[in-house]
């Protein structure tokens, strides 16, 4: 009798995160045979094809005599187009090939539900816990990013991991954690170059709000430089500098240019594709392409600084909030921006309500606040807001318990 009242919660439990594991999925599936991707293209295509041809990740480019030349990529993080890659080898048709990436990214997100109840688990009850994970699931946004040939549903994924052993590892302080905690920010670091900034607030909280050793926090260093150390190693030898990526001036340049939007602007003027053109073809050719971009996205910034400042405010409200001024049509479907906007405000005052006295809200509150301030600092295109849906959900369930606790306690008997 006592076995079966020990082993009930545990039964009860497995099934709750089967029931969001089949209902993510299910929901998802449609989405994809809808309006998923139904082909590669531009970037993705060629990085792929120079990985299976030529066995390197690298872009394409045709002399005056249509002689191919391989220009190594520096300017694109590079996970996302090894995960393609790594489905290449089963050599399906297009179409059942993109049909594959898309269901896997479908396993991916129906993971990270299961995953995000956890992690509220850790704040919430469980069944607050559950009707946060649903909300989660359900956000359109959320649902149609299975179904775009974009690295977004590998970086939810990872973030979401991330979290969790993050916090595991501040109760827990075992291997285990520092190794998963690690090898994902690792991958992080792979799949988005400002993920950098977090990592780095990560270790910070970890050392002197969780009292986690100086030397664990040395191997976590370690473990992450082992887990980029093959592209890390890759862009020495090649580019003779230590880089993961080198994207930073273009992006800047796209958020800070004249006819710059909160959206960004790509569209180059006449000395801009001057320099380019001068730009010569060799395995420098990403870097000092980017470098272009950024001492013009630098000399935009000097030259009007009021402007770009005012720009900045603009992007941070659009991100925190809407965009009012979106360009993308499909933007406007009350589908998608009342639950945004909804979210946005109730997440605002669960910051304010939450609780000061816990580090972990604290460390989540800063994270949602950095990657705020990073994206406005570029562009910000409407897929980026899942970067903070999930923080805005659980800031939301903050605002929701402290309005059952006020208004609805429970009644002892």
């Amino acid at each position: 009798m006592y076995l079966n009242n020990y082993q009930l919660p545990i039964k009860k439990e497995t099934l709750t995160l089967i029931l969001l594991f089949v209902f993510s999925a299910l929901i998802r599936i449609p989405i994809i045979l809808i309006y998923g991707d139904t082909s590669l293209e531009n970037e993705w295509r060629v990085i792929v094809e120079n990985l299976k041809i030529h066995g390197t990740l690298a872009f394409s480019y045709y002399d005056a005599n249509l002689k191919e030349l391989l220009l190594p990529n520096v300017l694109m993080p590079p996970l996302y187009a090894y995960y393609l890659y790594f489905f290449s080898f089963l050599n399906l048709e297009e179409q059942n090939y993109i049909q594959l990436i898309l269901f896997s990214q479908i396993l991916l997100s129906s993971i990270s539900i299961v995953i995000f109840y956890k992690i509220n688990k850790i704040f919430f009850t469980k069944n607050i816990s559950f009707y946060s994970s649903i909300l989660f699931s359900l956000i359109p946004l959320h649902l149609y990013a299975c179904g775009q040939i974009s690295s977004i549903s590998l970086q939810i994924f990872f973030t979401i991991l991330f979290f969790y052993f993050f916090f595991q590892l501040s109760e827990k302080k075992n291997l285990l954690s520092i190794f998963f905690l690690s090898f994902i920010g690792g991958l992080l670091l792979l799949l988005r170059g400002e993920f950098i900034a977090i990592l780095l607030l990560s270790l910070l909280f970890l050392l002197f709000f969780f009292r986690l050793s100086i030397k664990n926090i040395i191997l976590i260093l370690l473990i992450t430089l082992i887990t980029i150390s093959p592209y890390l190693i890759r862009n020495i030898v090649v580019f003779e500098k230590i880089i993961i990526t080198k994207s930073l001036g273009l992006n800047l340049w796209k958020g800070n240019n004249p006819k710059s939007t909160v959206e960004g602007y790509e569209e180059f003027d006449n000395e801009l594709i001057k320099k380019i053109n001068s730009i010569p073809k060799n395995k420098y050719y990403g870097i000092n392409y980017d470098n272009v971009f950024l001492e013009q996205a630098k000399k935009n910034i000097k030259e009007n600084p009021k402007k770009y400042f005012t720009l900045f405010i603009k992007k941070f409200i659009s991100f925190l909030f809407i965009d009012v001024n979106s360009s993308n049509p499909n933007y406007y479907n009350p589908l998608h921006y009342l639950p945004i906007l909804i979210l946005s405000i109730t997440s605002l005052i669960g910051i304010i309500l939450s609780d000061k006295k816990s580090n972990k809200l604290n460390y989540l509150i800063l994270v949602f606040f950095i990657n705020i301030i990073i994206f406005s600092i570029f562009f910000i295109l409407p897929r980026y807001k899942l970067a903070i849906i999930s923080l805005q959900i659980i800031f939301t369930t903050v605002l929701i318990d402290y309005i059952r606790k006020r208004f609805f306690p429970p009644i002892h008997k």
